[in-house]
């Protein structure tokens, strides 16, 4: 494989509405960082409400004619886009590490996830069938439409600046609504350039627009009358906040939150895959990922053997710049995220763990400006411990030792957080079990990182979902729509005179 073309524009990032980059008037900007360096790469503006608002004004007046444009119309324009996807993901996958700072494998396997939602949505005509009953009374049919909401939007997070807001909106596209993303304003740019593919695929001005911003912007969508959904994916707080708030403004409300992920290794596990998996689920992506392993939950005697293992991969970590083909790790997203999970790391620490590999202090050559830390291994970990409650969202693993698989299960169950979660093993019996007992949304048997392909639907349970539905599959056009459902009869058919009982079938 040749070697990425870095990202280097040092053009500011400003908004996209009604089919064109609009320059911000608001006067706020926010600096854009490039993580492996700790400089700053760029400015993205900040919207105002008046830019919220014309951004909702030009989705709400694309709506008419792209709700009423027939399904494989725009699955065409889907279809196109998805071509250009193909052809331009490295360059996306470039914005994405140089502003987030993962690697550019693992963006690259980012932008792959995403394109696969808008291939998945691609099915507009199919998704959009619906039952039809003929003769449910006599002379009388009865169908289903699914029709879209309105204006919706999305708000994103920095850890997959790409892949989420493609959870979202080609689905919300594909089912004839307009959109308004609201990408993290710590790497912006890739929205931007989503929004530009968009336009060249032929889909029509103002059905996709771009707001930058902060909780300004945020609160301005979950209050405005013609947003008529928000979906978001972000830490538990926020999630909880969106959701309340969203709801009380009378939106339908999709709010994905925080995680705390746990792999359960029995003692009949091949522990070089266990290890193999914990290491690649718990570092990849500096641990940024709502879906990483931050728990290793270690069942009788294979903690013994497991754990030294752990230790020797976490030290040589090939930690980098994450534009070098080679990289394992890349940089924190910012120094402020970086200085929060080496203060985790302090706390477990004072809390008891058994620290067996510190991250804190990593300095990369030729980066040491930049925002690294290195992989961090806790043993001995306890319940009781804010590092295992809290989400760090960091490359740091805890390793928890339990005696049975009955103990590890009621572990995980205890647990506020039931995003994601994977049991490793050779027997059928045990992970039958599991998959049927756990009281998680996302179950990962020997799969370490277990998110759902694009026709199922990502989710989790208890704090880690706010809403009834899960993001994207046949739930996501369900979110997206709403259910009408037509009985239909002619005058031939219709006896004479009034009838004052409870129509019933006849």
């Amino acid at each position: 494989m040749n070697a990425p073309q870095p990202f280097t524009s040092l053009a500011d990032v400003g908004h996209f509405i009604a089919g064109q980059a609009v320059a911000s008037t608001s006067g706020r900007r926010q600096a854009v960082f490039n993580p492996a360096t700790g400089a700053v790469a760029r400015q993205v503006a900040l919207a105002s409400v008046d830019e919220v608002n014309a951004a909702v004004a030009a989705a709400q007046a694309a709506f008419p004619a792209w709700a009423d444009t027939p399904p494989l119309r725009r699955a065409r324009i889907l279809t196109q886009f998805l071509h250009l996807l193909n052809q331009h993901k490295d360059t996306l996958a470039a914005m994405i590490t140089a502003e987030h700072g993962k690697v550019f494998t693992d963006a690259q396997g980012e932008v792959t996830r995403g394109i696969e939602i808008v291939e998945f949505a691609c099915a507009a005509p199919q998704l959009l069938k619906t039952d039809y009953t003929d003769q449910v009374g006599t002379g009388i049919d009865n169908w289903l439409l699914r029709q879209p909401l309105g204006v919706v939007a999305g708000i994103t997070p920095f850890n997959f600046p790409c892949m989420v807001p493609m959870w979202m909106f080609p689905v919300a596209l594909a089912t004839g609504n307009t959109f308004v993303l609201k990408p993290s304003e710590r790497d912006p740019s890739p929205s931007l350039f989503i929004a530009e593919l968009l336009t060249q695929a032929g889909l029509p001005d103002g059905v996709f627009n771009v707001v930058q911003g902060d909780k300004l912007a945020v609160d301005t969508l979950l209050e405005h009358p013609d947003v008529k959904a928000i979906s978001f994916v972000g830490s538990t707080p926020i999630a909880q906040y969106i959701y309340e708030t969203g709801a009380r403004h009378g939106k339908r409300v999709q709010a994905l939150g925080g995680a705390k992920n746990h792999m359960v290794v029995m003692p009949d596990a091949d522990v070089e895959q266990a290890v193999d998996a914990l290491i690649g689920a718990a570092y990849g992506s500096a641990g940024e990922r709502c879906m990483a392993i931050s728990v290793a939950v270690l069942v009788g005697d294979v903690a013994d053997q497991i754990v030294p293992k752990l230790a020797e991969r976490a030290r040589t970590l090939k930690i980098k710049n994450g534009m070098e083909l080679d990289a394992e790790m890349g940089p924190i997203v910012t120094a402020q995220a970086r200085d929060r999970i080496e203060g985790y790391i302090a706390q477990g620490v004072e809390e008891g763990a058994q620290l067996l590999v510190d991250g804190r202090g990593c300095v990369v050559p030729g980066f040491e400006g930049g925002f690294f830390t290195g992989g961090t291994l806790f043993d001995h970990v306890t319940p009781e411990m804010r590092i295992y409650k809290e989400e760090i969202f960091g490359p740091v693993l805890a390793c928890v030792r339990v005696k049975d698989f009955a103990e590890a299960l009621a572990l995980v169950n205890a647990h506020e957080f039931g995003n994601g979660v994977a049991c490793f093993t050779s027997d059928g019996g045990i992970a039958r079990e599991f998959s049927r007992r756990v009281q998680v949304g996302m179950v990962g048997i020997n799969v370490p990182i277990p998110v759902p392909m694009a026709w199922h639907g990502f989710g989790g349970w208890k704090k880690s979902l706010f809403g009834d539905m899960h993001a994207y599959g046949e739930e996501g056009v369900r979110f997206y729509t709403k259910q009408k459902s037509i009985m239909q009869r002619w005058p031939a058919s219709i006896a004479k005179g009034a009838e004052f009982v409870m129509p019933t079938a006849k």
